[in-house]
């Protein structure tokens, strides 16, 4: 885990209604998410939004890799 992409990852309680953002910018982890998703590339994604930068969109990947490791209870 690199700990300096996270430090991209900003939580203010006024902005984007507290959801996790790129270093204070209404740019939410899941719209960059849902970006690479849809099949944007890192380029189309810095091309379209230039106050990104690329460590920016590998802060968002790691957020979400850390957010979902973790074990999920079946119940039945």
């Amino acid at each position: 885990m690199n700990n300096r992409l996270l430090e991209r990852i900003t939580l203010e309680e006024g902005k984007c209604g507290g959801r996790p953002c790129i270093r204070g910018k209404r740019m939410r982890i899941s719209d960059i998410l849902e970006l690479l998703g849809a099949g944007a590339s890192f380029e189309e994604i810095l091309e379209d939004y230039p106050f990104l930068e690329r460590e920016d969109i590998l802060a968002a990947l790691q957020y979400a890799a850390c957010q979902t490791n973790h074990v999920v209870l079946k119940v039945a």
